[in-house]
């Protein structure tokens, strides 16, 4: 008997044809009939549909009532700026512990009177057990439970999700707003984890099957899986938590430092005052001993997460995720390098199977994402 838990679209998923696979505890489409390359490449020319479900999805409430509360007590555990994020916006932030690792990263919106937080699937329990420790005296955490979560990508996102809800065409960039399509309320925000424009939808998961069926007898809409999902986000340079990111990995170790605003930096108002900051801020105006970079493998064969990296008999570092990529027609990875190694143009050699082979840093993202700002 399986433990897996099933997303509400799980017998969609398996009336389209996906081939399902366990993934952070729950049965997943890692592909559907057209395969990982045509889903890939069909996001990028048009728009693909996403199950998102096993995400978290979480409430962040002041017991106050006022969300300046509820936004300061998160900022004793991110060390991001939420107080200055205005109602009907999302921002990227990371749980930070003791150490100055990164235990999640993560989205959080302003929606008016809470903070709505989306946590990665296999870290969701973890993180609302933490929430929970930290902010019980301020705030009330509730997870979501019976909605689902969807994503459409892709540069046809935008025309195919307005035939159905028109006002999401008004929608920039991280834009988070509550619409209506058949009695449903969509919590929405324009985001997603591709580099391509689009938009995620938290919806009742009574009713994720028949909008997701919706969105497909749309002609340029077609359900992907996690194969595609994972080589899009690394052609867009988005890091894969437990991946690419873990408990002892810094913000600016996993170049993230864009993710922390001023305010929140050595002379900020609001400096520090959350976990790890003697180490996060002593790294943000020193530098890390080591850096994630964008690497480029010469020739067609990927280097694949575990890969060794090397600068002359040194090794220097490891590859964290890597894979053939459609939309460049070559191999990318990314990965952690000392930071002596790490300017853009250095080739060094990524190790397969006992043989070296050169490989360029690189820039990230691999591609121009697609944003509409």
């Amino acid at each position: 008997m399986s433990d897996l838990k099933r997303t509400a679209l799980y017998d969609l998923h398996v009336s389209l044809g996906a081939k399902m696979v366990p993934f952070a505890g729950y049965e997943m489409p890692v592909q559907y009939a057209a395969g990982v390359m045509k889903e890939h490449l069909h996001t990028r020319n048009a728009a693909g549909l996403f199950d998102v479900s096993h995400m978290g999805q979480v409430v962040l409430r002041a017991k106050s009532g006022k969300i300046e509360d509820a936004a300061l007590a998160l900022e004793t555990l991110v060390p991001v700026s939420i107080l200055a994020l205005a109602e009907g916006r999302q921002r990227y932030a990371l749980f930070t512990n003791e150490g100055g690792g990164i235990m999640d990263d993560l989205m959080v919106a302003n929606r008016g009177d809470h903070l709505f937080l989306v946590v990665n699937a296999a870290c969701k329990e973890a993180d609302i057990a933490h929430l929970r420790s930290q902010l019980c005296d301020t705030c009330d955490v509730t997870p979501i439970t019976d909605r689902a979560l969807i994503a459409l990508q892709g540069p046809e996102a935008e025309a195919a999700l307005a035939t159905l809800v028109p006002e999401v065409a008004e929608m920039k960039f991280m834009d988070v707003a509550t619409h209506h399509w058949d009695g449903v309320d969509l919590w929405i925000s324009r985001s997603g984890y591709t580099g391509e424009d689009g938009y995620e939808i938290s919806l009742p998961a009574a009713d994720v099957s028949r909008f997701s069926e919706a969105l497909l007898a749309l002609d340029v809409v077609e359900p992907i899986g996690l194969g595609a999902r994972d080589a899009l986000r690394l052609e867009a340079g988005l890091c894969l938590y437990g991946s690419d990111l873990d408990a002892t990995t810094s913000p600016v170790e996993g170049a993230l430092e864009w993710a922390i605003q001023k305010v929140r930096r050595r002379g900020g108002a609001r400096e520090g005052g959350f976990p790890g900051a003697e180490r996060i801020l002593d790294e943000l105006e020193n530098g890390a001993p080591r850096r994630r970079v964008g690497l480029l493998p010469e020739g067609r064969a990927p280097m694949r997460a575990g890969t060794g990296i090397f600068a002359g008999d040194v090794k220097i570092g490891e590859v964290t995720s890597g894979a053939f990529g459609p939309t460049l027609q070559a191999p990318m990875s990314m990965g952690y390098i000392d930071t002596a190694h790490a300017a853009t143009g250095t080739v060094l050699e990524g190790e397969v199977r006992g043989k070296r082979m050169p490989l360029t840093v690189a820039d990230m993202p691999f591609r121009p994402s697609n944003y509409k700002r």
